[in-house]
C-alpha cells in the first residue's frame, strides 16, 4: 500500500505529514516535516483504566536528539542525551496544555505522546510540527479525542507580522507568540513574549495566526476523514448509584462554605463534610473527595455567574491586598518580598562576572545567558509535607514565564556588564505565584542596582462560561478560582506594554472579544499593582551592593588579545593569581575585570594596559631582570614585555660579566633605546 503524504504551504515553507508511516505498533503516529525540521509523534493509550485515578493520566514527552542537528555532545565520558533540557520541558508542556482539554473528562486510561525530534534545520522550531503531529497522531488512532487543534508562532519584525518566523527573526522581533486554536476556532493556548507591546498589537498577532490555524485545522480534518478509525470503546468514570445518592445528600446541604471564605475556612469545611459523609457511607475516601469537589465546583459556578460572587467577597475586578518590601536580607546583593493576598514571593538577586553566565548546550545551538530567573515552590507554601526534589516541570515552566516577562527589562552588557541571577522563593501560595515572582523580582533587581528599563508586574485573569455562552471574567484569580475556572490567563508587563503572556484553558477557549476584554482587565490591574510597587521602589539604586563584586571594563586592540592571554594562558593566569581579579575577554577586544574591591580591579587594569601598550623610544621603566646571558640581560618592563639590555648598555665602562652589574630578580631603571618593526626593543640602563 502506497504511503499517503499530505502537504500544506505554511507561509512559504512546505509542511508534510505522513500518518502511520513509522512506529506501527503505536495506536497512532505522524511524521511531520516543516522545511527540513522533522519530528515523529506517537500516541498510545492503555486498554485498562487506572484504578483510583480521578483525573486524566496524560503524559507528553518531548525528546531532543543531538543527531537531529548533526552534533555529538555530552561530557568527555558520556556522549548521549541526558535529562531533558529546559526547552524540551517547556515544549512538552506547551503541547500538553493544548491537547488536554479535548479528552473526555471521564477518561482514566493512561495516554502517552512521545515527540522525537529526528532532524532540525536551525530555521524552523520543532514546536509547530510537534503540536500538529500530536493532533494528527491522535486523530488517526482509535484513542477517543475531540480534535483537531493547531498551533503556530507569530512574530512582529520591523512592524510587520510574520507567521512561522525563523529563530533569527524571533530574536530581532518585537513579538514572539505561540497561538493554538480549537476545532471551533477559539483560542485555547497562548504562550510568548513581547517587547513592551500594547494590547492592540497582541490582538493583531493573535488574529493573524487564527486565520491560518483555521486552515490548518481543516487540513487535519481532511486527513482524519480519510484515515481515522472508529474510536476504541473505553470505560469512562461515571456515577454509581452510591455516587448519585451522595450527590443528592450534598445538594441538600449548604455548600457555600466549601467555596466562599478564606483558604483555611474552605479547607476546614471540606474536611468536616468529608468526615461526616464517610461515617454515613461506604464510599472510598478519594472518590468521595472527588464528588465533593465536583459539587463545590457546581455551586461556585452558579454563584459567580448568577450573583457575581467570588470566594473571598471581592468584586470581579478587585485585586487582593498588595504589599512590597525591600532591604530585608542584609548580605544578599538585592532582595524583595511581594505579597498579594495569600500569595507571597521572595526574590533574591545575585550579581556575578560575565564569565559566570550560563552556557546553554542544546540540540540546535550553544549560547550564553547572562540573565536567569529560577522559581522554587516548596511544599510548605501550601501547607503540605512532601519530599524536596529537583525542580518539577511546573516550577521550570513558571520560572521560564517570569524570565520571559523580565528579560526585555534587562540592560545591555555595555550598560551593565554583570551576569544576573534572580531566584524567586514562593513562601505562600493561593494563586498566581508566577506573576507574584515577576513583581518581587522587578523590585529586587532595582534594589540590587540593576538599571532595568522600568518596573514590571504580572496579573492572572480567569473566566467562567455557561452552555449559553454567558461568561464572567475575574481579575487576580486565586486558588479556587483557578481550580474551578476555565482559564488562567497570565499577563506581565510594564506601563509601556506587555512583555509576556500565557494562557491555558479547560473549557471551550476564548473568542476574540473575550480575549480583548481580558487583556484590558489585565492592563488596568497591572497598572494598579505597579502603583504599589513604585511606592516601595520606583527606579534602580545608583550603585550595586557593597557585597556585590565590582566590574570595570576596558577595550583593547583585538590583535593584542593574544598578548594578554600569553602562551598557554600564562600571562593572564599570572595577573589573576597576583591580583585576585577575574578577567573575561571577548573576541571584539572588550575586557571585563571583576574584583571584590575597586583597588584590585584597578591593579589588574593597569597590568593589562601595560601589556597592550606600545613600547616607544625614550620611555623609561622600572623593570625586573628575568634572565642573564653572556651578551646582556633581559628585562621585563611591563607584564609580558621583555627587552634586551645589552652588556654594552650596562655601564659607560667595560663590563666583563653581566652578573657584575645586574642579576636575575633585580629591579632596574631602564630607558627604551630602539624599537624594531617586529616589536622587539633594546634598553639602556639608567642611573
Amino acid at each position: 500500500m502506497k504511503q499517503q503524504i499530505y502537504t500544506y504551504n505554511l507561509g512559504g515553507t512546505e509542511l508534510s505529514v505522513e500518518p502511520n508511516r513509522l512506529a506501527s505498533q503505536a495506536d497512532g503516529s505522524a511524521l511531520v516535516t516543516l522545511g527540513e525540521t522533522t519530528v515523529l509523534v506517537t500516541a498510545v493509550m492503555n486498554d485498562e483504566a487506572e484504578e483510583g485515578q480521578d483525573f486524566l493520566p496524560l503524559f507528553v514527552d518531548f525528546e531532543e536528539r543531538f543527531y537531529a542537528a548533526g552534533k555529538i555532545k555530552g561530557s568527555r565520558f558520556v556522549k548521549r542525551e541526558g535529562k531533558p533540557s529546559e526547552e524540551s520541558v517547556l515544549t512538552g508542556r506547551l503541547v500538553d496544555r493544548t491537547i488536554r482539554p479535548f479528552f473526555n473528562e471521564g477518561l482514566r486510561n493512561q495516554v502517552q505522546l512521545v515527540i522525537t525530534v529526528l532532524s532540525t534545520d536551525g530555521v524552523n522550531d520543532p514546536d509547530v510540527p510537534a503540536l500538529l503531529g500530536s493532533s494528527v497522531a491522535l486523530l488517526v488512532s482509535d484513542i477517543p479525542w475531540a480534535g483537531p487543534v493547531s498551533g503556530i508562532r507569530v512574530g512582529k519584525i520591523q512592524d510587520r507580522l510574520v507567521l512561522n518566523p525563523s529563530y533569527d527573526q524571533r530574536e530581532e522581533g518585537k513579538l514572539d507568540l505561540f497561538v493554538s486554536l480549537s476545532p471551533e476556532g477559539r483560542m485555547i493556548m497562548l504562550d510568548g513574549s513581547a517587547k513592551f507591546l500594547p494590547n492592540a498589537e497582541i490582538l493583531e498577532g493573535v488574529g493573524a495566526a487564527s486565520s491560518l490555524l483555521k486552515e490548518l485545522n481543516m487540513f487535519q480534518e481532511k486527513i482524519a476523514s480519510e484515515l481515522a478509525p472508529e474510536s476504541r470503546e473505553v470505560t469512562l468514570a461515571t456515577d454509581t448509584e452510591e455516587d448519585a445518592r451522595i450527590r443528592k445528600v450534598l445538594r441538600q446541604k449548604d455548600l457555600e462554605s466549601l467555596v466562599f471564605g478564606s483558604k483555611m475556612e474552605m479547607q476546614s469545611a471540606h474536611e468536616t463534610l468529608k468526615t461526616d459523609l464517610l461515617e454515613e457511607t461506604d464510599v472510598e475516601e478519594r472518590r468521595l473527595e472527588n464528588i465533593i469537589d465536583q459539587e463545590a465546583e457546581r455551586k461556585y459556578k452558579e454563584r459567580v455567574l448568577q450573583d457575581e460572587k467570588r470566594p473571598d467577597g471581592r468584586g470581579m475586578d478587585e485585586l487582593r491586598s498588595l504589599s512590597g518590601e525591600i532591604d530585608l536580607l542584609p548580605r544578599t546583593h538585592g532582595a524583595s518580598l511581594f505579597t498579594r493576598g495569600q500569595t507571597q514571593s521572595l526574590s533574591i538577586v545575585t550579581l556575578g562576572s560575565p564569565g559566570e553566565s550560563q552556557i546553554i548546550d542544546e540540540m540546535e545551538e550553544e549560547y550564553k545567558k547572562r540573565f536567569m530567573h529560577h522559581y522554587n515552590f516548596p511544599p510548605f507554601s501550601v501547607g503540605e509535607v512532601k519530599p524536596m526534589r529537583a525542580p518539577s516541570r511546573r516550577e521550570i515552566g513558571h520560572g521560564a514565564l517570569a524570565e520571559k516577562a523580565l528579560d526585555p527589562l534587562i540592560p545591555t552588557v555595555e550598560e551593565f556588564p554583570y551576569t544576573i541571577r534572580v531566584v524567586s522563593e514562593i513562601l505562600e501560595s493561593n494563586g498566581s505565584s508566577s506573576m507574584a515572582s515577576v513583581c518581587s523580582s522587578s523590585m529586587a533587581m532595582m534594589r540590587a542596582g540593576v538599571p532595568i528599563k522600568e518596573p514590571a508586574a504580572g496579573i492572572a485573569i480567569g473566566v467562567l462560561e455557561d452552555e449559553e455562552g454567558n461568561y464572567q471574567l475575574m481579575t487576580d484569580i486565586q486558588g479556587p478560582e483557578d481550580h474551578y475556572g476555565e482559564m488562567d490567563l497570565k499577563v506581565a508587563g510594564t506601563r509601556s506594554g506587555v512583555t509576556a503572556i500565557q494562557m491555558d484553558v479547560k473549557g471551550k477557549g476564548l473568542t476574540p472579544q473575550m480575549l480583548q476584554n481580558a487583556l484590558m482587565k489585565a492592563k488596568n490591574a497591572r497598572h494598579e499593582v505597579l502603583d504599589v510597587l513604585e511606592q516601595v521602589i520606583s527606579q534602580a539604586r545608583d550603585a550595586v551592593s557593597e557585597y556585590a563584586p565590582k566590574i570595570e571594563t576596558l577595550s583593547i586592540d583585538e590583535q593584542k588579545i593574544g598578548d594578554v592571554i600569553g602562551p598557554g594562558g600564562k600571562t593572564i593566569q599570572k595577573i589573576i593569581e597576583e591580583t585576585g581579579a577575574k578577567i573575561d575577554i571577548e573576541d571584539d577586544g572588550r575586557v571585563y575585570i571583576t574584583a571584590e574591591t575597586s583597588d584590585v580591579a584597578e591593579d589588574a587594569i593597569e597590568r593589562i594596559k601595560g601589556i597592550t601598550k606600545d613600547i616607544e623610544i625614550g620611555e623609561e621603566y622600572s623593570g625586573t631582570v628575568v634572565n642573564t646571558t653572556d651578551f646582556g640581560a633581559f628585562v621585563e618592563v611591563l607584564p609580558g614585555k621583555v627587552g634586551l639590555l645589552h652588556i654594552s648598555e650596562l655601564s659607560s665602562e667595560r663590563v666583563d660579566r653581566v652578573e657584575d652589574v645586574v642579576d636575575n630578580g633585580d629591579r632596574v631603571r631602564v630607558k627604551v633605546k630602539k624599537v624594531a618593526e617586529d616589536g622587539k626593543f633594546d634598553l639602556t640602563l639608567q642611573p
